[in-house]
């Protein structure tokens, strides 16, 4: 089973998420430093609105470069794990929660992309609850409105993303 600390990525979105670290780190930043500079030419910063919005932009760029150099850094690459009918993290999940079956990615948002696919996390509380989970296994966990919530694995197969 991978090791929950490490995040997982396809080659196709570690090379999505490449190049959109590479456009934000550098047309990116130029362009939003070109924005406040303009904006700050206009006079006076406490009343101008398109400066402290391109500073707030900027601030925006800035975070999502280092969540994407962190990711990068320190993600394992590769192919979907085969399914094997146990849920890990990269496998695409069939899940009955409170009775209502529910299909999900289990892992990082990052690997979807713009798949409508539902992603959770191995570390929330669902996804705690179901890693190494066979099909037709249940479990429980507890929701952040504190009721316990019932959760059954029907089918575990191989994210084609």
């Amino acid at each position: 089973m991978s090791n929950t600390a490490t995040p997982w990525l396809t080659q196709k979105a570690y090379d999505r998420l490449s190049a959109e670290l590479e456009q934000l780190s550098g047309p990116g930043r130029i362009e939003i430093a070109k924005r406040i500079e303009a904006a700050r030419d206009e006079g006076d910063l406490k009343e101008n609105g398109g400066y402290h919005a391109a500073k707030e932009e900027q601030g925006k760029i800035e975070a999502r470069i280092s969540e994407l150099t962190a990711l990068l850094r320190s993600a394992t690459v590769g192919e979907a794990p085969e399914s094997s009918g146990v849920v890990e993290p990269g496998t695409v999940v069939t899940a009955s929660i409170q009775g209502d079956e529910s299909v999900f990615l289990l892992g990082s948002r990052e690997i979807a992309g713009d798949s409508d696919l539902d992603v959770y996390s191995e570390q929330s509380p669902l996804g705690e609850a179901i890693v190494g989970l066979k099909v037709g296994e249940k479990a429980s966990y507890i929701a952040p409105n504190g009721r316990e919530i019932t959760v059954e694995v029907l089918k575990v197969e191989t994210y084609e993303g």
